[in-house]
């Protein structure tokens, strides 16, 4: 199966600490649903802040380049009888979508791109994909994280139906890293099945997304660090950035 086909369907319990939520107070905070009616959720995965976003009024697209985690958010959809449209396509590639109000692409999904031709590419096309005024969510991880945190791995977790061992090693370029994830998922039988998966992310200094998306025609581009709670000036984490076209 290719990136995320199986860690699609156990995705949910593994991401069960991020405080979506809050991402969703910070894009409602700032374009709320009265003034902004159209959302893009770029990087949707399983549909959570899709249906939240739905749930809060607007009219949401999600995308993502994994069948089968669409195949996940399209049954959170139904099962929460919200309306959302979903399409398949790459964040580099986005096409077909027009007089969006707001674009998010959450929870690191855009270090998912492993050039910054591919990262210049997607600024261009979510700009594209915008009104005047439309805005722009997403966030990335922290150079401190990529250099000192996942390279400390390997990581381990376990509950009742599911575990894994997550190793890292740094990637060849500068603030790269590889995931290789072992899961050991419980099936009907009692019986557990093993499964690998392997992903890399890559992050670059705040500067360089601050000239791409200015490059891109972004403007009053701001960064906070503070969405999911105080990080430490020295050890933050996680930055998330807001732009508009």
């Amino acid at each position: 199966m290719s990136t995320y086909d199986q860690f699609a369907f156990i995705y949910d319990s593994l991401m069960s600490d991020i405080p979506y939520d809050k991402y969703a107070e910070w894009v409602q905070g700032k374009a709320p649903v009265s003034e902004n009616k159209r959302l893009v959720d770029i990087g949707c995965g399983t549909g959570v802040l899709s249906v939240k976003f739905a749930k809060a009024g607007y009219e949401v697209i999600g995308i993502d380049l994994s069948e089968s985690m669409l195949t996940v958010a399209q049954n959170r959809s139904l099962e929460e009888n919200v309306n959302i449209s979903f399409l398949c396509q790459s964040m580099a590639e986005i096409d077909g979508i027009n007089d969006a109000d707001i674009a998010v692409i959450a929870i690191d999904s855009i270090n998912y791109l492993e050039t910054l031709e591919e990262t210049e590419q997607t600024f261009a096309r979510v700009y594209d994909c915008l009104n005047d005024g439309g805005q722009l969510f997403f966030d990335i991880h922290s150079l401190f994280k990529m250099d000192n945190i996942f390279p400390e791995g390997p990581f381990t977790y376990e509950d009742d139906q599911v575990a894994y061992i997550w190793h890292t090693e740094q990637g060849e370029e500068a603030h790269s890293i590889y995931h290789d994830i072992t899961f050991f998922v419980r099936g009907e039988s009692g019986y557990y099945e093993r499964f690998e998966e392997s992903h890399y992310q890559r992050s670059h200094p705040l500067e360089i997304y601050f000239d791409l998306l200015q490059m891109s025609g972004f403007s009053n581009v701001s960064v906070s660090t503070s969405i999911f709670g105080e990080q430490s000036e020295d050890e933050v984490e996680r930055y998330f950035i807001h732009a508009i076209k």
